[in-house]
């Protein structure tokens, strides 16, 4: 048998290079040019039939071998976050504002490799590898449900995705049957008002202090009116009201994000969060602007790949476990909604490497040893799934 990860060794220091040229030139959702060209000519080396523009900007590229057999997809994302690079070190972001805060450069880098270890192994291939490069992952409404619309699941009889996490040492997989990460919703709140000095407010009906009002009641949906064994999160990021010390107001706004595994504990949320505005503009003779947008779907993984993710873990004898329950979303969910497959997390946190930053901190990195990792998981999956000949 093929010893994957020996041969995903051997490529590390290519890797890495790799990795630290698409570091140091991110590009933002729906932006990715260059990093699209990049991608674009790497593959063109190797014998794949490609489809260069899938959806807005993805890339499809495609190897067969001479015999019939399952025709399997890999995913990976390459763009960035509008975020400023901290870290100091020499492959640092030249962009200003903008980071790969997420490890997508090093997903892009892992399936790169994957194909170049396909197109050194097309002999012993039968069926079909297809590599789906997505723009777009992290700004909704995301690359995946266009890429799927154009077509980019023609034929594919399953799927696989991979996302480095630094919240799991280097060196571990992790995956898990059924619900995995969640729905990240979004909502936007204007409380309309009326404003006036502050030191009259009896003539004003200050949308703040309602504002403030709703808030804290919202904190009571999931605590007192959701089953304690359901799983949601209801979080404020952003508030916004007034100019001045001393005037009270016209509006008031409030941004957040509701998470939920379930479409019923979805709709419980959206109705208590409307309820409580309902009272709250009856109480208070405002009105109301509730705007309510349905994020990704859940990622739900399918139990038989789920377990291929396990047993190709185990057959490379890397450390495996069952991934926990995440409040993070993912738009790889949609792959999932139209195919059989499973998403998997591989550890590149490594505390000594300063790589134990949270996803989207400005200081995040990857322990790039992760990546040999994953790409030798990827080809043992393709080979427990039937695509090389015995």
């Amino acid at each position: 048998m093929t010893d994957w990860f020996q041969l995903a060794y051997d490529k590390e220091q290519e890797m890495v290079q790799t990795r630290r040229y698409l570091h140091q030139h991110p590009e933002l959702s729906f932006q990715e040019t260059k990093t699209h060209a990049y991608i674009l000519q790497r593959l063109q080396q190797l014998n794949f039939e490609i489809d260069e523009k899938v959806g807005r900007n993805g890339i499809i590229a495609r190897i067969t071998g001479d015999e019939s057999g399952p025709t399997i997809a890999l995913r990976a994302d390459f763009d960035a976050l509008p975020i400023e690079d901290l870290k100091e070190v020499p492959y640092r972001s030249q962009v200003p504002g903008v980071m790969h805060a997420c490890g997508h450069d090093g997903h892009t880098t892992i399936l790169l490799t994957v194909a170049e270890l396909l197109h050194a192994h097309q002999s012993q291939l039968k069926g079909t590898v297809v590599l789906i490069f997505q723009y777009g992952e992290e700004v909704m409404p995301g690359g995946a449900q266009e890429m799927i619309a154009d077509n980019a699941l023609m034929g594919v009889d399953k799927i696989y995705g991979n996302h480095l996490w630094s919240g799991y040492p280097t060196g571990t997989i992790h995956t898990r049957p059924g619900p995995m990460m969640a729905q990240p919703d979004e909502f936007n709140i204007i409380i309309h008002g009326k404003g006036g000095h502050g030191a009259k407010p009896h003539e004003t009906i200050d949308p703040i202090v309602i504002l403030a009002e709703f808030i804290l009641s919202a904190q009571k949906i999931v605590s007192r009116t959701l089953d304690p064994v359901k799983q949601a999160v209801i979080s404020f990021g952003k508030i916004e009201a007034g100019e001045a010390d001393n005037v009270i107001p016209d509006t008031a706004s409030c941004r957040g994000t509701v998470r939920t595994f379930e479409t019923e504990v979805q709709a419980h949320i959206y109705h208590k969060m409307d309820l409580l505005l309902q009272g709250l503009a009856l109480a208070n003779d405002i009105t109301y602007t509730f705007d309510y947008i349905k994020g990704y779907l859940p990622v739900y993984n399918h139990e038989a790949s789920a377990n291929v993710v396990k047993n190709a873990a185990h057959a490379l004898n890397f450390r495996y476990q069952e991934s926990d329950l995440m409040m993070v979303g993912e738009d790889f969910s949609f792959y999932l909604k139209s195919r059989p497959g499973a998403f998997f997390l591989t550890g590149c946190g490594n505390a000594q490497k300063g790589t134990d930053w949270p996803h989207h901190s400005p200081h995040f990195d990857i322990d790039e040893d992760a990546m040999k990792y994953a790409v030798s998981t990827f080809m043992k999956i393709l080979e427990l799934e039937g695509i090389f000949k015995d």
